[in-house]
């Protein structure tokens, strides 16, 4: 096996670095984990892994300190795995935090870490100067006429003193163009940088911002004519450790292939979590083989922005394609469909002798009867189960068709509700569009059923927290268009101020950004968020349309006896004088309350029997509705109040209402009051509640 000096010597050049840095915030990779990448790389044709988790408390915090006896071992042992799947293991050290670049002892620490490192096997090294402060103490500014000067100084010590090594990587304090003061070409730090660093070192770099959402080739010829090399990509696209709420599963893209002549490599610094990593390690390998003077020119049609060499959405295919296997592996211990656990991976005998699991169950397993419950079975996972994930958790900077489209798909019902009281035409396509919306939602809950019983439960497990929050979220949407369009009782969540915890979504990090000015302005589906301005007026005659509108939209159930407010909404009994709002927003009457100071003579008209003694104290009733549109209770609330307060200038005592089992959100809406109370009647399907004026 060529090692990477022997392969300089072979092919006449140095070879593009390409790879993975574990470079992230957060838990580190396992060695076990780590061991896995290095077959992969080597499986997919890439050659390089930089070790730099910033968690590792001795490759940044504690950069003084030797590793222990047991450390040794574990660190030599990833060195022989790298070099035995032909992976250079570059190790990489972050001393800048609190060195004093002036002080020899500091230097001659470094040095002594890095011989022991050297000691274990380890040839290939890298300095990082990232994420600090770039403020000299006095001792260092009496040293060095800048900051860049010292990092320099230091840098090439160190590399010197290593031997020259084949691989030395040094990473800028400015590492991309948005750091640099006033831009790139007239950075004084990245020209000292570049006129004064061995020729021999590579210099990391991330491209226009820290997260580039795309790498222009000119953007690399103009930091490379400062460094006067070429640059290696460190590529933040896949990193997700500055948002734990957000995984991202969309392939490699927006770095056209004429890129890599020009770059000494590229590493991607990708999810936090391991096993979601396959489609970016798996793309950017594709990536990389690609030659921007081949002759693979796939593209697909209607991709005239993307690389004529490389089509993302082909190099996502295989990877999901790859990945499913992954996900199909069954060494890792699985409830089966009946219920039962297979032993440990650990335990496990030669297949052909395994002995079937004893149960309690008897000889024969168990078979469902006529008319009882089928058993459940799962449903294996399949290729466009990965293309959706894929699409609901794809970039930083974009969504993947699928997601745009379910996004697209709400936006236009939200707005487009009035049409369910327009025209049959407009209706019916509301109605077509709210069910293909359903059925979008529908395969987020298979694909999460499918995931959950997939075999491999280590990838699960790294996916589970954000699959369950996206299944929570479409869940909710599900909900809300079906209640939009009449479909089912409405949601209790949707006109509440005491939610459950799951409908609100964000913690105290959700609150600080939603009070901060512009919140929402860099969602990635752009909708500026838009606060619902409601107004409450007088009823009118002419409201009378509307009104009979609402209260069938709304009327969940026609079989019960006839309440004394159905005759109060649908007209063929007025409100007392003064006794009636209505309630409007952009779209339209969205809302109504009407009162009867007298409830009692109207209810003998129309024979029904309420208690005398509701009449006593609660002479007045009141009824209200409200469109599911209005998520909001306060302006319901505030209208109710002042419509409680014109009953109460009659003189009349108190008030009550009739409320069917069946309407759950005006129920719930009432109860939330708290002054209104649930009065004992003989009314088997109404509740009735009341309170004193």
């Amino acid at each position: 096996m060529a090692t990477p000096s022997e392969e300089k010597g072979q092919t006449g050049k140095r070879r593009f670095l390409s790879g993975v840095v574990e470079g992230f915030y957060g838990r580190p990779w396992t060695m076990e984990q780590r061991t896995d990448l290095f077959k992969r790389e080597q499986k997919l044709g890439l050659n390089t892994y930089l070790y730099a988790p910033k968690d590792d408390y001795k490759h940044r915090m504690y950069w003084r300190e030797l590793y222990s006896a047991g450390e040794a071992d574990q660190l030599m042992a990833l060195i022989s795995a790298a070099k035995k799947h032909n992976v250079e293991f570059v190790y990489a050290i972050s001393p800048g935090l609190d060195i004093t670049f002036s002080n020899p002892k500091e230097v001659a620490a470094l040095k002594r870490k890095l011989d022991q490192v050297r000691q274990f096997g380890c040839r290939s090294f890298s300095l990082l100067f990232d994420d600090i402060e770039s403020e000299m103490c006095p001792a260092d500014k009496q040293a060095f006429s800048s900051f860049a000067h010292a990092q320099v100084a230091l840098t090439n010590e160190i590399y010197q003193h290593l031997g020259e090594p084949e691989t030395f990587l040094f990473c800028p304090t400015d590492y991309c163009a948005a750091f640099c003061i006033p831009d790139v070409a007239q950075s004084s730090y990245l020209h000292t940088v570049g006129d004064n660093l061995l020729p021999g070192i590579d210099i990391l770099w991330t491209g226009p911002k820290v997260v580039s959402n795309k790498i222009p080739v000119e953007s690399i010829d103009e930091v490379s004519s400062v460094l006067k090399r070429a640059p290696v990509i460190w590529d933040n696209i896949h990193a997700n450790d500055y948002d734990p709420q957000r995984l991202f599963l969309g392939p490699y893209k927006d770095r056209s292939t004429e890129l890599i002549p020009k770059l000494r490599g590229v590493l991607t610094n990708p999810n936090c979590e391991f096993h979601p990593n396959f489609v970016a390690i798996h793309s950017l390998a594709t990536w990389c083989k690609t030659s921007p003077d081949g002759d693979q020119r796939d593209v697909e049609m209607g991709d005239e922005e993307e690389d004529p060499c490389y089509s993302p959405q082909k190099a996502l295919t295989l990877a999901l394609t790859d990945w499913l296997q992954e996900f199909l592996l069954t060494d890792q211990p699985r409830v089966t469909s009946a219920g039962a656990r297979p032993a440990s991976s650990s335990l496990r005998k030669d297949p052909s002798e395994e002995e079937p699991m004893q149960t309690d169950m008897g000889d024969s397993p168990y078979v469902p009867g006529p008319g009882e419950n089928p058993l459940y079975t799962a449903e294996p996972l399949t290729l466009d189960d990965l293309r959706l994930l894929s699409d609901l958790f794809y970039l930083p900077y974009e969504h993947g068709p699928k997601a745009r489209s379910m996004l697209q798909e709400l936006d236009w019902l939200k707005s487009h509700c009035g049409a369910l009281s327009a025209d049959a035409a407009q209706t019916a396509e509301w109605c077509s569009r709210a069910q293909q919306f359903d059925e979008m939602c529908e395969s987020v809950v298979q694909m999460f059923n499918r995931l959950s019983n997939a075999p491999n439960r280590n990838i699960l497990y790294d996916l589970y927290n954000y699959i369950c929050d996206i299944k929570s979220g479409v869940g909710m949407a599900r909900a809300y268009v079906k209640t939009l369009g009449g479909r089912g009782r409405p949601s209790m969540q949707l006109m509440n101020d005491d939610p459950e915890p799951w409908s609100f979504r964000g913690g105290l990090s959700g609150e600080f950004q939603r009070m901060l000015p512009g919140h929402g302005s860099r969602d990635l589906f752009r909708h500026p968020p838009r606060t619902a301005v409601y107004c409450t007026r007088p009823y009118c005659p002419e409201d009378q349309v509307e009104v009979q509108r609402i209260y069938r939209e709304m009327l969940q159930d026609t079989t019960q006896p006839p309440l004394i407010s159905d005759s109060l909404s649908t007209g063929e009994i007025s409100p007392s004088p003064l006794c009636a709002l209505v309630l409007e927003d952009d779209l339209g009457l969205c809302g109504y309350t009407l009162a009867l100071t007298d409830a009692k003579s109207v209810a003998a008209k129309i024979q029904r029997v309420i208690s005398d003694s509701v009449f006593e104290d609660f002479p007045s009733l009141v009824t209200a509705q409200v469109l599911p549109r209005v998520t909001d209770p306060t302006p319901v609330r505030r209208m109710i109040g002042q419509l409680l307060s014109s009953v109460r200038s009659t003189g009349s005592r108190g008030v009550f209402c009739e409320l069917r089992h069946s309407d759950r959100r005006m129920v719930d809406f009432f109860t939330k009051l708290e002054t209104f109370k649930t009065v004992q009647t003989d009314c088997e399907h109404t509740v009735v509640m009341a309170t004193s004026l």
